[in-house]
């Protein structure tokens, strides 16, 4: 039986075992969306992880939805995720990059004078977004004109390959938690007529093209996808998600792509194992619970529900998590109010076995 903490081969990059670090925002990004020591540190600790999936970075100046994040999109930001990856390589790890376009999740305030979040359609988020000048009612975005649409296209492929220079072993596209990929997906925030929407086939479009220009750019083998039907972050209204991301794992079936990670939301076990089958390549799962993916949650490898599966939170707090899943614990308890933002604290201080 195969188990959580056995080897895998990733499209031929081979991971020590089958327990990934979740991308997770923590808005600590130096001057400029660079990464810091602090940056290298944070990863580097985790790098027992089979593989570790970095926190979303921008694959553009209006790709950014949230402050102190980090961007793949200038030669000084690739400069400074060298650091981070030679940190990893360093201590035996393997590392993805996810690049996250936030659409229509953002403000104006977080980005250059004169420029507003953009969207698949004009359809205005509920709610609010935390700003560096405090939170924000979302706005309106601007939608993206067809030769944008393929200029978003373009930067992600530009932003994958300023990865690879990087050091990445990887990415991962975000295409789920209600971010631009995800905009596109949703019947509620994509209400386009044209070759970009209209139908489940059109709604797709945008993600198929992203990932074969990023696949084509770097090598299938390099490139993984992440989606999350049916859930309802960031507004998102996805009622019947089951055609549409059955039509979209058919088209991204063929490429070879490195993995498929679903993030389960709602009660879509039903979907996550369709899916599964119609993906021959690896399937990374990121459990739904009713709280953070628990120690015994890695029961979906052993079960064959998945190769791979992602945690988050506890992973955060337990830098040497596979080692501790392992043993059955202890666990450290991640402390929420250091998610986002700050400085060490929370970040890399939670102490390792026989620390």
């Amino acid at each position: 039986m195969t188990t959580a903490f056995d080897p895998i081969d990733l499209s031929g990059t081979q991971l020590a075992n089958r327990i990934a670090m979740a991308p997770m925002t923590r808005s600590r990004a130096g001057d400029g969306g660079t990464a810091t020591e602090l940056t290298a540190e944070y990863y580097a600790q985790r790098a027992s992880a089979g593989l570790i999936i970095t926190e979303g970075i921008q694959p553009s100046v209006v790709g950014q939805g949230y402050p102190f994040t980090p961007g793949l999109h200038s030669a000084e930001q690739v400069a400074s995720w060298r650091k981070v990856t030679d940190a990893v390589h360093a201590a035996g790890g393997r590392i993805f990059a996810q690049l996250m376009h936030t659409g229509r999740i953002g403000h104006p305030v977080l980005l250059p004078d004169g420029q507003t979040p953009v969207g698949a359609s004009p359809v205005k988020a509920a709610g609010q977004v935390y700003t560096h000048v405090g939170p924000k009612d979302f706005v309106e975005p601007r939608e993206l004109t067809d030769a944008e649409i393929r200029q978003t296209v373009a930067d992600f492929a530009s932003a994958a390959r300023n990865a690879v220079d990087a050091g990445f072993d990887g990415v991962e596209l975000h295409g789920a938690n209600g971010y631009l990929i995800h905009q596109f997906l949703a019947p509620n925030t994509n209400r386009r007529t044209d070759e970009w929407g209209g139908s489940d086939e059109a709604r797709i479009r945008f993600a198929v093209e992203v990932v074969k220009a990023v696949a084509a750019e770097i090598g299938a083998e390099r490139t993984g996808l992440r989606i999350s039907p049916g859930n309802s972050y960031n507004d998102i209204d996805e009622p019947a998600p089951d055609a549409a991301y059955t039509a979209l794992v058919q088209e991204i079936e063929p490429l070879g792509l490195a993995y498929l990670h679903v993030l389960e939301a709602k009660e879509i076990r039903e979907l996550t194992l369709a899916l599964r089958k119609g993906f021959s390549g690896t399937f990374v799962i990121n459990v739904l619970t009713d709280g953070p993916t628990g120690p015994d949650d890695h029961s979906v490898i052993d079960d064959g529900i998945a190769d791979i599966i992602s945690y988050g939170a506890l992973f955060i707090a337990n830098p040497d998590l596979p080692a501790r899943l392992k043993a059955g614990g202890p666990f450290n308890t991640p402390d929420a109010s250091t998610f986002f933002g700050g400085d060490a604290k929370g970040y890399v201080d939670y102490p390792a076995l026989g620390a």
